[in-house]
C-alpha cells in the first residue's frame, strides 16, 4: 500500500529522524528498545497493540493488589506462533505466584517448603518486570512431548519457568474461568529444584497441582512450553 506524504509531513519526518540520530549518538536512548521500535515501524507493526497488551497486564496486576508501572516492559517480537504474552511484574516469585493462584482456586504442591527457597529459575522478576511469549494453547506444547529436561537443555530449548506457568494459569483463569493442562502436564524446564527435580504443573481433578519430575523423565503427557524472551 502506498501513502501520500505532504511536504509538511516530510519536514516533520526529517526533523524527528535528525533528533533520533542525535540522541542515539549521545547514548541517551535504550539501544534494545530503540532498535525494536524501529523494526516495528519498518514492518508496519502497530505500537498500539503492544500498549494494549501492557495495559491489560497492568490491570490484571492492579486487580490483584499489585501496583507496578509496566510501561517500560519490552515485549519480544513474535517469531511465529507465539501469540500469548506473559508479563511478570517485579517481585513475583514461585511462591508468591502460587499464593496468588491459591487465592483464586484450589492449589496443591509437592512440598510444604517455601517454593522460593527450593526453586531456581532461568529468569526472575526479583529486580524488574519482564515479558515472554509462549504458544497460545490450553495444553502444553505437543512438539515438546517425550523430551526431558536434559533433552531440552541439550537442544537449547528455552522453557517456561514455574512462576511464569503459575501466572499464565491465573491470567487464563481470569480471562476464561477455565484452566490450562487438563490432559497433560507442563514441564517447567526453565526452573530447577534444589534436590535436582524439575517442577511441573497441571489442572488435575479440581485443583492446580505443582509437582516434581526427574531431569531425565519424559513422556507423551509431560511437555514443556517453549518461551521467547
Amino acid at each position: 500500500m502506498k501513502y501520500v506524504v505532504t511536504d509538511e509531513q516530510d519536514r516533520t519526518f526529517q526533523d524527528r529522524a535528525w533528533e533520533l540520530e542525535n540522541r542515539w549518538r549521545k547514548n541517551s536512548l535504550d539501544p534494545d528498545r530503540t532498535l525494536d521500535g524501529l523494526q516495528m515501524l519498518i514492518e508496519n507493526k502497530g505500537v498500539s497493540d503492544y500498549k494494549r497488551i501492557i495495559r491489560d497486564w497492568q490491570q490484571f496486576y492492579l486487580d490483584l493488589g499489585i501496583m507496578y508501572d509496566l510501561s517500560g516492559v519490552r515485549i519480544p517480537d513474535d517469531p511465529g506462533g507465539f501469540k500469548r504474552v506473559i508479563i511478570m511484574t517485579q517481585g513475583v516469585t514461585p511462591q508468591s505466584a502460587y499464593d496468588l493462584c491459591a487465592r483464586n482456586f484450589p492449589c496443591w504442591k509437592h512440598t510444604d517448603d517455601n517454593l522460593d527457597e527450593i526453586v531456581t529459575s532461568d529468569r526472575t522478576a526479583k529486580c524488574g518486570s519482564y515479558a515472554i511469549r509462549v504458544r497460545d494453547r490450553v495444553e502444553a506444547d505437543e512438539e515438546l512431548a517425550n523430551r526431558s529436561y536434559n533433552d531440552l537443555k541439550r537442544d537449547g530449548v528455552v522453557g517456561i519457568t514455574l512462576e511464569e506457568r503459575e501466572i499464565y494459569e491465573l491470567k487464563f483463569f481470569k480471562e476464561t474461568d477455565k484452566h490450562l493442562d487438563i490432559n497433560n502436564w507442563t514441564l517447567c524446564a526453565g526452573s530447577l529444584c534444589s534436590d535436582g527435580g524439575v517442577p511441573n504443573a497441571s489442572w488435575s481433578g479440581c485443583e492446580l497441582k505443582v509437582d516434581w519430575d526427574g531431569r531425565g523423565d519424559a513422556g507423551g503427557g509431560l511437555r514443556s512450553r517453549a518461551a521467547v524472551s
